[in-house]
């Protein structure tokens, strides 16, 4: 039977591809894409919802009846934004989304976009390592129908963009000489991240926690 999904983040560098392999899929049958403004896609299959306060749910609650998939994909760079607001990105809103999914939807499969270095421990000295972990441990312990955390790598962007920092921009100038050769640890496409999270998603898992290795062999396997 076709599944529903809810999406926040379709605009992203994942989430758009996320998007757009549901939108396809003749396993899904309707996507409900949460945005802070419409995007312009039309396909039958869509739902955009705008909606600003992704800590506040309730005034779209009728949005998230009757889901059973969902993909929250948003996320912000380190030292972009002010260290509360980062905490507030990755572990607030991700938590009160699945908080208000599960109400509704008991059996709802929650999948994360993580990122590689998440610490559970919380005592990482590291923002982004500690605030991923603090994420992934809330999320974990919802008691949701399924959970799956996705830690990806450095992310090469198969879309062109524009770059967040330097730091980026030598990244994906040095992805296909050096990075894409040195190992399943260190390196993803954003399509082939996506797939992965659509692919498990969509069929589910017992596996909670995807490293990039994982992710990367998985889709070698379904190659």
């Amino acid at each position: 039977m076709a599944k529903n999904v809810i999406i926040v983040g379709s605009s992203g560098m994942v989430g758009s591809h996320i998007l757009e392999l549901c939108l396809q899929s003749d396993k899904v049958s309707k996507v409900t894409s949460i945005v802070r403004r419409p995007s312009g896609i039309e396909n039958k299959k869509l739902v955009e919802v705008v909606h600003t306060d992704y800590k506040d749910y309730s005034p779209i609650k009728s949005h998230l009846a009757d889901q059973d998939i969902a993909f929250f994909c948003i996320g912000a760079y380190t030292g972009a934004v002010p260290r509360e607001e980062f905490r507030k990105i990755t572990v607030d809103y991700p938590v009160e989304l699945a908080k208000a999914l599960k109400e509704i939807n008991p059996n709802i499969n929650f999948n994360l976009l993580s990122g590689q270095g998440a610490d559970k421990s919380e005592k990482s000295k590291m923002m982004f390592a500690k605030d991923k972990g603090a994420a992934e441990n809330s999320l974990s312990e919802l008691g949701l129908g399924q959970f799956h955390t996705f830690r990806p790598a450095y992310i090469y962007p198969v879309k062109k963009r524009k770059e967040p920092n330097f730091a980026y921009q030598l990244s994906r100038w040095l992805y296909k000489p050096l990075f894409s050769k040195l190992g399943k640890n260190m390196s993803i496409t954003s399509e082939d991240l996506a797939k992965a999270m659509f692919k498990i998603g969509v069929n589910g898992s017992e596996k909670e926690i995807w490293e990039n290795k994982d992710m990367v062999e998985y889709m070698r396997n379904k190659a």
